[in-house]
């Protein structure tokens, strides 16, 4: 059964709550990707609490005005407001009437779309009118990089005024139980579609509800068919490109020479265009964990997004197969192969968020490899030099094949250098499900499967 409740954000409500209840004046930027969940949390945040809640609408400045001018009269219960002919800095001469207001602005850059003057106006209500007094002002907003470059940005008018800013993360993987009662396989299989995106799981867990398959969520007309690219085109010009690059990196061209070659695009043209793509955390640039130097020939891109890399692995390739069948041929074999890597992140969040999993405190972790050899998970102190080795498999192991990977892993942690010959190390095997685990833990291994998730 599916449940409608509002989940984790425990640090990001904490932090609100110290801002809203300050004794100084607070500017709080809030940011992140649609559908992350950031209306939700600034709802959350001011239950009972008086506060004003302004949605910019996209629309003309007058008429967002006119609604905001609405607001201020109930909030101050001054209908004469409303009727009045108020600027935006009269508005506001208004609001410092109630010395502990507080006042949102969700989805500003919408305002910022329709006038990007209003940038210094709100710098001259800040400096002039907000700065010395209690009141809260808080901007929200879906559009990473209109956040970034007009309200953090050192261009800004308003750069150096916040006292606060949060970019909203997905939620992670365990918290998807927290919305629907499945076994880890299935949260997995959830997972590996919609990432950690409250809105992409609520609408995952109604279509299992409702007696559908997870595959059936990207046919045409769903709201999933289609999302990945309208947050391309909301995000950034000339969307065909990056559609392109975003394809090559699902097919597996990860490094940068790889990208250059099926895109068959200038260089210096897809440097600029995987940049964009980090900084909307739709992928991230990677090195070998562990490696004191960064190479470039090291570099690999890969997704970030769990949505986006199904997305651009399974639907942008097969839309007109979408359209005519409605499915797509084999995909269930396929997705289970892709899974294999979405595991590798479950099982990274489960080593880290579980204490007491590690025998020691891990200062990095990440996937390491080099020409000939890749371990999917090192963790590693620098300080008391230990290591982690860990093999994540997608599947069931029985003892007899679990024994058979973890000489496999200590075969490869060979080729690892860092402080070879004078490092504690530890190997690990994580699969669906392995036989005997006890019997391996007897041995000195490290061992998991979905139980024990």
């Amino acid at each position: 059964m599916i449940k409608q409740i509002f989940v984790n954000r425990v640090n990001e409500l904490s932090t609100l709550k110290q801002a809203y209840n300050s004794d100084r004046a607070e500017f709080i930027i809030i940011y992140g990707r649609r559908r992350v969940g950031k209306t939700e949390l600034i709802k959350k945040s001011i239950e009972n609490r008086d506060a004003l809640y302004f949605f910019v609408e996209e629309a003309l400045e007058a008429d967002n005005l006119s609604s905001f001018k609405s607001k201020v009269a109930q909030l101050l219960g001054n209908p004469l407001i409303e009727k009045a002919q108020l600027s935006w800095e009269e508005v506001f001469d208004e609001v410092m009437k109630k010395e502990d207001a507080i006042i949102i602005f969700d989805e500003f850059p919408n305002l910022i779309k329709e006038n990007k003057a209003i940038m210094s106006k709100f710098q001259k209500i800040w400096d002039e009118k907000l700065c010395n007094t209690k009141i809260k002002l808080m901007m929200c907003g879906s559009s990473i990089s209109m956040m970034e470059n007009y309200l953090l940005g050192y261009k800004s008018p308003l750069y150096g005024r916040r006292t606060g800013q949060m970019f909203l993360q997905p939620l992670k993987f365990f918290h998807i139980k927290k919305f629907i009662d499945l076994p880890f396989e299935d949260i997995i299989r959830i997972y590996g579609i919609t990432d950690g995106i409250p809105y992409y799981i609520l609408e995952a867990c109604y279509r299992l509800k409702n007696g559908e398959k997870l595959s059936e969520i990207f046919q045409p007309g769903k709201v999933l068919f289609e999302e990945a690219e309208v947050l391309i085109k909301y995000e950034l010009r000339d969307p065909t490109r990056y559609y392109r690059i975003l394809k090559a990196i699902s097919l597996g061209y990860t490094k940068f020479g790889e990208i250059t070659k099926y895109t068959e695009f200038n260089p210096s043209l897809i440097s600029q265009y995987l940049d964009n793509l980090i900084n909307l955390h739709i992928i991230e640039e990677s090195f070998p964990v562990g490696e004191k130097k960064e190479k470039v020939r090291n570099r690999r891109y890969n997704f970030s997004d769990n949505y986006f890399s199904f997305y651009f692995r399974f639907v942008y390739p097969n839309k007109s197969e979408l359209f005519e069948k409605g499915s797509i041929s084999n995909l269930d074999y396929k997705y289970n192969l892709y899974l294999g890597f979405i595991f590798e992140k479950a099982c990274r969040e489960f080593l880290c968020e579980r204490s007491g999993l590690l025998p020691f405190h891990a200062n990095k972790m990440g996937r390491w490899w080099n020409k000939e050899t890749e371990i999917d998970l090192v963790a590693l102190d620098d300080e008391t030099k230990q290591v982690l080795f860990t093999e994540c498999k997608w599947k069931s192991l029985s003892e007899k094949l679990a024994i058979g990977v973890l000489n496999g892993l200590k075969e490869k942690s060979g080729c690892f250098e860092w402080n070879a010959g004078k490092r504690k190390e530890y190997f690990c095997v994580i699969a669906k499900k392995v036989e005997n685990k006890g019997n391996i833990r007897k041995e000195g291994y490290m061992v998991f499967d979905l139980d024990d998730f």
